[in-house]
């Protein structure tokens, strides 16, 4: 066995470097804690390549004494701890003394720092981490370090490093974070010249998350709550502004960038059953909890923590978001598709109007406008629009007056005979008979027999005691039509479109509701609610499912969880199982979709929790059990489909995570028409 021996100084600094400085923005992020650690109000942090060649750290603190600069880049030395009772609470960003010494072993540093009140500072020229040049020298309060060259002495490390514009990406990113993690402190950054960051240090963390992420962050939710002495603070976005990684999930603890799970777990589980699969919610969120509560001392990069209570951490995160998230009513508008502007090059055509009363932008003028020249041996083209002459107006009269008329419909004859009453109140004459296509549109009964889920759904009519497939149910669950409903209801189904959504009024607002995406949601509601086994039918036919091999132990390892769901298997062999129950809400011809979509979930679902698997579960039979977009469903049930949504903020998104209703106003319509 070789002998043991005591690795040198030199050696061992640069194992500890390995351990704290692994880029340049290892070194960024240690040296921005310090300043924060010295009281800094403004930071501004300098780069070139990436880092490699040039980083400069300047900060308005409280600076050094020449003592203090020359310990400062020995290991373990730090101002921030003094007996072992201190590591227990640990409540600045820097502690170990590792940092300057580790930066310090692997590149050339200048320093100049100087105290409040002194007359002159003190410059320091450390090579390797050895203090080469020391002299008295004249600047600011505060403290300056300048590093160059990284990684000149250990060739091996610095093959490892990407490219200029990665490295440097990676040291916006750590300024970003201490940007966001300390919106008290201004930060600047400059990279290669050029400004790409500034936070104005007012202490507001909206105001640091626009100068970080722009206006991405204008939508997102608001949270403030304290959950046994734990404060919750930060933004969260909308499940509709859900992202497609985790890329913008931030989280600080006391003011320190962390990567936890359970953090992490506890934020989407605020969002299950709200939120679409495969997308992730965006935040900035800031825990503060007792210095002894937490240990942040189990990483040299000090980016991971260990909590004294992970449920009270759990709880406060999980319902700090979920209570922000409720209290956010979220009917997102339509968005219209904004005009393209004209161009500047083109000739403006002259208006035939005087100035005062021009008309609006966009609005058609039967002004013709200028003709292109066409190019040599090209044939000239008319305009689009031009003004007829008088000749053109006389035959195109003639020829209207001689053109045969279409015939009307026969309900719209009958309509048009009749008089509209003086004192008719206009919801009445708009309520009159309306037009309809030459084919009649069939009978209600032809309809259930064809779409029985529709039909029969419990949450939208009082289903009797039969199966799903009989005659529709004797007693209807709404009473009143759009046309009998009490005149002080506040809002007016006006009707459906493309057979998918339906149309409500509500003073100068109007709401599309997906009526899929409702009704599956309160499908969802109602058999979560229900702790109880779901009521199920047993099928007189057994219908017979082929499943690959994996898929069909699952579902045969989760028979009691098939159970409370109303669905009971059998195997039948080759991999087949056999459906002899299945959910009362369910159509058997939807049954076998059904049961592969829960063998999948349940291959993919979340193994800690019985009711995350659960919940998946019931997204799925929700889905199958409510109405589609197509169907044609008689008024009855739409309005009982809007008169749920209208009534309740809470159904804000299907369990997929799709938005159920947006909102059009009038004023919005009325841009459309040139109106305002």
């Amino acid at each position: 066995m070789p002998k043991i021996q005591q690795l040198s100084p030199h050696v061992a600094n640069l194992i500890a470097a390995g351990e704290v400085v692994e880029r340049p923005a290892s070194a960024v992020k240690e040296l921005l804690e310090n300043a924060v650690d010295a009281g800094a109000s403004k930071v501004t942090i300098e780069i070139r390549d990436g880092g490699m060649t040039f980083l400069r750290v300047t900060d308005n603190g409280c600076g050094m004494s020449p003592e203090d600069a020359r310990t400062a880049f020995l290991r373990h030395a730090t101002s921030k701890l003094r007996t072992e009772e201190d590591l227990a609470a640990i409540g600045t960003m820097g502690f170990r003394g590792e940092a300057l010494a580790a930066i310090a072993s692997v590149s050339r540093i200048d320093l100049m720092t100087k105290t409040a009140g002194s007359l002159s500072g003190v410059k320091l020229h450390l090579e390797a981490g050895q203090i080469t040049e020391e002299a008295e020298a004249g600047c600011p309060d505060g403290t300056t370090i300048l590093v160059r060259d990284m990684f000149f002495n250990t060739p091996a490390r610095m093959k490892f490093m990407k490219s200029d514009t990665v490295e440097g990406s990676r040291v916006a990113a750590a300024v970003q974070l201490q940007a966001l993690a300390h919106p008290e402190v201004a930060f600047q950054f400059l990279r290669d010249g050029k400004q790409v960051l500034s936070t104005p240090g007012t202490g507001g963390l909206q105001a640091a998350m626009y100068c970080v992420y722009g206006r991405d962050c204008a939508k997102m939710v608001g949270v403030e709550s304290r959950w046994e002495g734990y404060t919750l603070t930060g933004y969260v976005s909308l499940p509709t502004d859900a992202r497609p990684s985790r890329s913008m999930q931030t989280f600080f603890v006391n003011d320190r960038p962390v990567k936890s799970k359970l953090l992490i777990a506890a934020l989407e589980e605020a969002y299950r059953n709200q939120i679409m699969v495969g997308k992730f919610p965006a935040c900035v969120l800031h825990l503060r909890l007792p210095a002894s509560a937490v240990d942040v001392n189990v990483h040299p990069a000090k980016t991971e923590v260990k909590f004294l209570s992970e449920k009270a951490v759990f709880d406060c995160v999980h319902y700090g978001v979920l209570g922000a998230l409720n209290k956010k009513p979220d009917r997102p508008a339509v968005q219209f598709k904004q005009p393209a502007p004209v161009s500047a090059a083109a000739p403006a055509a002259p208006s035939p109007q005087p100035p005062s009363e021009a008309p609006p932008k966009g609005a058609f003028t039967p002004q013709s406008p200028a003709v292109t020249a066409p190019l040599k041996g090209e044939p000239r083209k008319e305009p689009f629009f031009r003004t007829m002459t008088a000749e053109e107006y006389k035959t195109f009269s003639a020829a209207l007056k001689e053109a045969p008329q279409p015939k009307q419909p026969a309900a719209a004859a009958a309509a048009q005979k009749i008089p509209k009453a003086d004192n008719m109140p206009l919801r009445e004459f708009v309520m009159l008979p309306q037009l309809h296509d030459d084919k009649p549109e069939p009978p209600t009964e032809n309809r259930r027999a064809a779409c029985p889920q529709a039909a029969e759904s419990p949450e939208l009519q009082q289903a009797e005691n039969s199966p799903p497939c009989q005659d529709a149910p004797s007693e209807p669950v709404m009473e009143q039509t759009a046309l009998d409903m009490p005149p002080e209801s506040p809002w007016r189904l006006v009707g459906e479109l493309y057979n998918t959504y339906i149309l409500v009024e509500q003073g100068d607002d109007a709401f599309l509701i997906d009526k899929h995406a409702a009704h599956e949601r309160i499908l969802f509601e109602k058999l979560k609610a229900n702790q109880e086994a779901i009521s199920a039918q047993s099928l007189l036919t057994p219908i017979p499912v082929r499943l690959n091999p994996a898929a069909a132990g699952e579902l045969l390892n989760n028979t009691a969880l098939l159970a409370e769901l109303g669905f009971e298997i059998e195997e039948f062999g080759e991999n087949t199982l056999l459906l002899r129950q299945i959910p009362m809400d369910l159509s058997p011809d939807a049954a076998a979709e059904a049961i592969e979509a829960l063998a999948d979930d349940l291959l993919s679902g979340r193994r800690e929790s019985k009711d995350t698997v659960r919940d998946t579960l019931l997204h799925t039979v929700a889905c199958k059990a409510a109405i589609k977009a197509g169907w044609k469903n008689d008024e009855k049930e739409l309005l009982a489909v809007a008169k749920a949504v209208m009534a309740r903020e809470d159904l804000k998104y299907c369990p997929h995570g799709r938005p159920i209703c947006v909102s059009l106003s009038k004023k919005q319509l009325e841009k459309q028409f040139k109106r305002v």
